[in-house]
């Protein structure tokens, strides 16, 4: 989910926590909860900082490592370290329990992106996507700040949420419905698919396709249960040229590769140089696919420069392997 929908769920956790009587009975308890709530909602996303680096780092480990099991289990334990001396009189068990609800509460709705995580690190590498619920989704977030307002007008905050997390409980429901009735109508209009990847917009009953059959990649819009087609792609296997392989030793291509399930390939000769691009076809946008990776070698298949990102025209990208250029 987004900074934002995290922030008001982990004070919505530390209302939650309330109905806890050994929470609700010392001021101490209640107070670094509360404190230890919002900070575990956000904490498994300070690798955000790695976009600071390179899009090839942050696009690799972003909901990586610090989304992992062992991460899961430390940060409360740096938290409550952290919190704990400033609140000696808070009962330390509960604290411990829900800053780690917090934390394991931002590892799991981020599972419902379509983006998705590492959770199940260090068992599997695998990325945990269920593209059910938007990165942002206005009833989730609305529904958040509605009883954060009803707590600041003087309502029990514990009840409060309790009755939102049921609410919201039923929305999921709700989606994962209307996602399976996606899926079904994409199996009626193409009965040879193989591999469907929905994933969730900002409007209730819209979603983008990925669709990969044996032979073809199909790109499509769903609205209810009408789907439209916008592009198709033969699905052409990449095929092992030197260009390639070389191309694929380049840190930027070799993220890309680690997170896209789908994608199409384009290799360029010119006259100084090759250029190898990567597509991912799950963020369409006015015709355009934004999310690429994009190689440049010589002759000699030297890598020159390259990017991985998102951008959305090619007059930008071009821009920015123009800058990696200059950098090198």
């Amino acid at each position: 989910m987004d900074t934002g929908t995290h922030i008001v769920m982990g004070f919505a956790l530390g209302g939650l926590a309330t109905l806890d009587p050994a929470v609700a009975e010392s001021s101490a308890t209640s107070t670094s909860v509360l404190i230890a709530a919002v900070i575990g909602s956000q904490i498994p996303d300070i690798d955000t900082v790695l976009k600071l680096r390179n899009n090839a780092v942050y696009i690799r480990h972003h909901r990586g490592v610090t989304h992992s099991i062992p991460a899961v289990l430390l940060w409360p334990l740096i938290i409550v370290a952290c919190i704990y001396p400033f609140f000696p009189e808070a009962n330390l068990l509960h604290l411990w329990i829900w800053t780690f609800a917090a934390v394991f509460l931002h590892v799991f709705v981020d599972i419902f992106n379509a983006y998705g995580t590492q959770a199940l690190r260090p068992i599997s590498s695998k990325w945990v996507a269920l593209g059910v619920i938007n990165t942002f989704d206005l009833p989730i977030f609305s529904i958040h700040v509605i009883g954060l307002i009803l707590w600041g007008f003087g309502l029990p905050p514990g009840e409060t949420f309790l009755v939102m997390y049921i609410v919201i409980f039923a929305y999921y429901v709700l989606r994962f419905q209307v996602q399976k009735a996606v899926k079904n109508a994409v199996k009626r209009r193409i009965p040879e698919a193989e591999k469907i990847i929905v994933s969730p917009t900002m409007r209730f009953f819209q979603w983008r396709l990925a669709v990969v059959t044996k032979d073809k990649f199909y790109v499509a819009r769903a609205y209810r249960r009408s789907i439209t087609i916008f592009d198709e792609f033969k699905r052409i296997p990449v095929p092992d040229l030197p260009v390639i392989k070389a191309a694929k030793k380049d840190k930027n291509l070799s993220a890309f590769l680690s997170f896209s399930p789908v994608y199409r390939w384009e290799v360029d000769e010119y006259d100084d140089h090759f250029e190898v691009r990567f597509i991912d076809l799950r963020y369409r946008n006015n015709g355009h696919y934004p999310f690429v990776a994009l190689v440049q070698l010589d002759k000699d298949l030297t890598i020159v420069s390259s990017y991985t990102g998102w951008v959305f025209s090619e007059e930008k990208l071009r821009k920015k392997v123009d800058i990696d250029i200059l950098i090198d």
